[in-house]
């Protein structure tokens, strides 16, 4: 019995860490899986408007990474999953945001990838309701796989597209100071 009660105590001991992480009340799991490759959670915040939590967002690196630069120009796999947990988010004020993110990403120089904005968000153009959940994979060889519900929307290819894309989050002037900050692993 000794015996049992000590290897029940070094089992708990040595277990894996928790496989999932909570913010804005939903949860998002630790580790993903991209065309294959294992990406593990960078970091998980929430995106606020006027003191009110809109969705809770997830980065998924295949390494730790604290740059968001590094990140940005890193043509690696990697995602986001977006987790809407707000009433307020509508397609259109989605679109809104999408399209502010773009600019600031890019500092105003979109026209290159315009074409790959416009298909980004038509990805949005359904009703958007709370708990639903977008991910947005990156993977080199194949672009920018968006999904919404477990459902592919569609995928768009191209880096400069990618860089401007996950800029929205780690730019200098990004969504939320501190949503980024928490992606970046820096709460």
């Amino acid at each position: 019995m000794k015996k049992a009660l000590i290897l029940f105590i070094a089992m708990i001991a040595f277990a894996p860490t928790q496989a999932q992480t909570k913010a804005a009340g939903v949860t998002v799991p630790n580790t993903i899986s991209a065309e294959g490759q294992k990406l593990i959670l960078n970091g998980v915040g929430v995106r606020e408007k006027f003191w009110m939590d809109m969705y809770a967002g997830a980065l998924y690196l295949n390494a730790k990474n604290s740059n968001a630069t590094e990140i940005m120009n890193s043509n690696q796999a990697m995602a986001l999953k977006i987790h809407i947990v707000s009433k307020l988010i509508s397609s259109e004020k989605m679109t809104d945001a999408v399209n502010e993110g773009f600019q600031n990403a890019t500092h105003g120089k979109t026209k290159p990838i315009a074409s790959e904005i416009e298909t980004f968000k038509s990805y949005f153009s359904d009703e958007i309701s709370k708990n639903d959940v977008f991910d947005i994979v990156y993977v080199p060889e194949v672009g920018v796989t968006v999904s919404k519900n477990g459902t592919k929307k569609g995928v768009i290819k191209g880096f400069e597209f990618k860089k401007a894309l996950f800029g929205i989050w780690l730019s200098d002037k990004p969504a939320d100071d501190d949503l980024k900050k928490a992606m970046l692993g820096k709460k």
